[in-house]
This record gives structure tokens, sequence and C-alpha cells, in this order.
């Protein structure tokens, strides 16, 4: 029996996540006798990063493939090389035998603002290019054609793999389903603008046609939730997430009384004036929070 774990989110720079913490990492992936690893987008700001890790990785005798999210892919050089990048363990469109039976298939996946309550175009991408990360992303036509074209080619790749009796597990980094997406009241209600970015009802749409779906991994949400069985596929989404958001950092600030309630957006400066302890804190629980932030699947 071999097994594979979906990381997405790991978000090295952003995370300080040195060669200490990455063996940190492996020791986790050991002790669940991990086989293969599959990084399922926003590994990192920059490309070369994410290649170093995917080395570092294979480096401890693992299997290791990837897909990029968002925050890879300012550094690609258009659509061609987004969809397209000239990398065996690139695994995009394209899908690896796990057994006789399974096999993995991967996209980067995108948005065609169908979470979004805002319903005009216009005014969804104003807010795009004036907030949100992917504003500096070279790609060819409106987010929502990227994701058409995303979609028409998963089908044909879906519908090939059903012909061939093949049970899929799916890995993105884009939300496929309306059940991971959380819309805030209040003071907060804000920040469902940034709902429009995160994925597209029309991929869960394409996935329900499908019985040989098994498995949906995917994470963009930096938000955690309990797997859940929509239509017959089990939908998973445990991204790794920025350190101010990781449970660890919620246990450190807690327990040492630095808040009354915790707020991961304003968490940052209260870390900063803790450093030397939430540093110590952090490598006590690290492994934890690994292990926490990834999907497992024996095959």
């Amino acid at each position: 029996m071999r097994k594979l774990a979906i990381i997405s989110d790991l978000h090295a720079d952003i995370n300080q996540l040195q060669e200490a913490e990455l063996l940190l990492l492996v020791e986790v992936l050991q002790d669940q006798a991990v086989t293969h690893v599959h990084l399922a987008g926003d590994t990192a700001n920059h490309l070369q990063q994410l290649l170093e890790i995917v080395m570092f990785l294979e480096q401890q005798a693992f299997t290791v493939t990837y897909n990029f999210g968002n925050h890879e892919m300012p550094s690609l050089a258009g659509e061609e090389e987004i969809e397209g990048f000239a990398d065996a363990n690139f695994l995009n469109q394209r899908w690896l035998p796990l057994n006789e039976k399974q096999v993995l298939l991967s996209i980067n996946g995108w948005y065609d603002y169908s979470f979004a309550l805002e319903k005009d175009p216009a005014k969804i991408l104003r807010t795009k290019n004036v907030y949100w990360y992917d504003r500096s992303i070279q790609r060819s036509g409106s987010d929502p054609q990227v994701e058409a074209r995303i979609l028409a080619e998963l089908t044909v790749n879906l519908t090939k793999l059903a012909a061939a009796k093949k049970q899929v597990i799916l890995a993105t980094h884009f939300v496929p389903k309306k059940e991971f997406i959380v819309y805030q009241t209040g003071k907060y209600q804000r920040w469902n603008q940034l709902n429009a970015f995160l994925g597209s009802e029309k991929l869960g749409a394409v996935l329900d046609q499908f019985n040989h779906v098994q498995q949906v991994i995917f994470g963009h949400t930096h938000r955690r939730f309990e797997d859940k069985l929509i239509h017959g596929t089990r939908y998973s989404c445990r991204p790794f997430g920025y350190y101010y958001e990781w449970q660890l950092t919620r246990d450190f600030v807690l327990k040492n009384h630095l808040v009354e309630k915790y707020n991961p957006l304003k968490i940052r400066t209260i870390l900063k004036n803790n450093q030397a302890a939430f540093q110590t804190y952090r490598k006590k629980h690290l492994k934890a929070e690994f292990a926490q932030g990834m999907t497992l699947i024996e095959y």
C-alpha cells in the first residue's frame, strides 16, 4: 500500500519555511508513510522557490508532482507557460497512474465570479485590479473565458478516463463547490467581494457529471473544512495557509493572553512583539500544523 499527500498553500516564503522547517515536514510525511507528494498550488510566490522545494522533496525519496496556484503565476510568461509549463513534475490537465484502477489528475484551475454576490463583471474586475494579488497575472481573455477553456479541457480528460474505466483523484487549487465558500455578515461583509476569485460553481457542475471522480482536493480558501460528500464524490479542503492563520498561532496567542479575541488579520504586530517566544512555540508545534494542513490518500 502506498500513500499520497496533497498539500496546498504552503506559502514557503511568507511562512519563512527554510530547510529546518521543511525537514520537519519530511518527518511528518515519513511518519505517515507517504510515498508521493503533490503540491496543489501556492507553494511559494516565486517559481524558482517552488522548483527548489520540489527538488528538496525528491531528494528525500518522495515522488513529487505539482500544479500552480495564483501565487506562482506572476512568475510565468503568460497563458502558454501557466497551462503548459515544461517540467515532467508539472501535472496540469495530465494524469499519473497510481495503480491499475486509480489516477491522479491535476489542474491549476481558475475562477469565473460565480461565487460572487456582486453580479456586475465590470465592478468585480475593478475590485480585482485594485485589491487582488492576481492583477499582475498575464492571462489570455477574461476570467470567465479562461475558466471556460479549462473546464472544456477537463471535460475531455474526464471523459477519456471514464472510457478507460479509471477512478480519478483530482487535485486543483481553486474551490469547486459553494459549500466551501464563507459569506460574512456585519462589519466583515466587505470580504465577500473576494469570493469572486476563489473558484467556480461550474467546475463543481462538471465534476457532478462524472461518477468516477472519487475525491477532489483543493485549497485557496486558507480555511480548513471537514470533508464533504457531494453527489458521491468526497471533497477535501485543508490548506496549510499563512502563519497568522494557523491553529498553533491561535493557541499561542490565546494561551498567553495576548488578545481577548483572535483576529488573524490583526495578529502580525502581536507576533512581531513576541517573536522569540512565538518562534520557540512554533518550532515545538509545527509538525502538528503540517499534519493538519494536508490530505492523505492510500492507494
